[in-house]
């Protein structure tokens, strides 16, 4: 531990996150104070329990705080004394909203109230988990290599948490940049987050690799996208958080290679475990997949995707934090090991 990060205190939004648990963990590992919010007290023993899982021992530099984004109840008290912010917490949803307001007023609404509270307590930055999903839709990706300079159109045919995503984001730069305020921001926009869990929740991003090895996934779609560890994206967050030449910048996540569901299957197929035998070796052709989606709604952000190669950079994002991310290969091992430690297949 580095004593000489105890003076300087932290917030982490969403503490009880995949990515949030990480981040604290990884933090409190470095020697700094962290201060996390979380919607209700009660889950303060699944944080601590993660913790826990991911080899801490002492909490003494740890102080929990209920807040929600939808509210403006405690942010004050949660940005004080805090010389940065990791605003990671944002609104998932298990399924398409009927309205996709919904989703894109709290995220919207949630984002500012986090930085205006950080800027009437004069945090130096904040670092903002945004995604992909801010980059990477409406654009013809025929022979293009995605970038930080990309932004999604939020008036194509998207779904709610990608409009939602690219809203929010769109909104915490006109804040900062309209501010008179020296408040710093700093955007981190992953792919879609995998690596080892810390207990028995989990991101959606996981699920995908928990369908496969019980079996449940009896076929793969073509879809093919870029994927990241958990703990690459919390160590990028940290480093974003203290390097000088990271402010005012937005930064694309992800490994080096883009992947697939079929090619994720056969890394599980691979792997030295009584659950390899289960994972299908079917794939199903995109035509299929595209008449499925008249039949069954959720797959129709599935059907869009089918066959479409999306080409990502991450030097950027290298280059200027001197990130180096882990490979896919390494990626779902780790995932698929933790699945098994924590008995969520069996």
């Amino acid at each position: 531990m580095e004593k000489s990060n105890l003076n300087t205190k932290v917030l982490v939004t969403g503490g009880t996150g995949f990515l949030g648990a990480y981040t604290i963990l990884q933090l409190m590992q470095k020697g700094y104070f962290v201060k996390t919010t979380i919607r209700s007290l009660k889950r303060k023993v699944e944080v601590l329990d993660k913790l826990k899982n991911g080899g801490l021992e002492s909490f003494e530099n740890l102080e929990f705080i209920e807040a929600d984004l939808t509210k403006n109840d405690h942010w004050d008290d949660a940005v004080k004394d805090c010389k940065y912010v990791l605003h990671i917490a944002s609104p998932f949803p298990s399924a398409e909203p009927k309205d996709e307001m919904e989703l894109i007023i709290p995220a919207k609404e949630g984002t500012l109230r986090v930085l205006k509270a950080a800027q009437n307590a004069f945090v130096k930055r904040v670092v903002m988990t945004s995604s992909f999903a801010a980059i990477g839709y409406g654009i013809n990706p025929r022979n293009h290599v995605f970038t930080e300079e990309d932004w999604t159109d939020p008036n194509a045919k998207i779904g709610a948490y990608i409009k939602s995503k690219t809203i929010a984001e769109r909104a915490a730069w006109e804040f900062v940049n309209s501010s008179d305020n020296k408040m710093e921001l700093v955007v981190i926009n992953p792919v879609g987050i995998f690596g080892p869990i810390l207990g028995k929740d989990f991101s959606s991003s996981v699920q995908l690799i928990e369908q496969l090895m019980s079996g449940k996934m009896s076929a793969t779609p073509k879809v093919n996208f870029g994927i990241v560890d958990v703990r690459d994206v919390a160590d990028v967050h940290i480093k974003a958080m203290t390097i000088e030449g990271a402010k005012g910048h937005r930064f694309l996540v992800t490994s080096d290679d883009v992947t697939s569901l079929p090619e994720i299957a056969g890394i599980l197929r691979q792997q030295q475990n009584h659950f390899a035998n289960k994972v299908t070796k079917r794939v199903l052709p995109n035509w299929i997949v595209k008449i499925l989606a008249f039949f069954k709604p959720e797959l129709k952000a599935v059907s869009d995707q089918v066959g479409i190669i999306k080409m990502l950079s991450n030097k950027k994002t290298k280059h200027t934090l001197g990130w180096q991310p882990r490979n896919k290969e390494t990626i779902i091992a780790d995932t698929a090991k933790s699945l098994i430690k924590f008995e969520i297949i069996k």
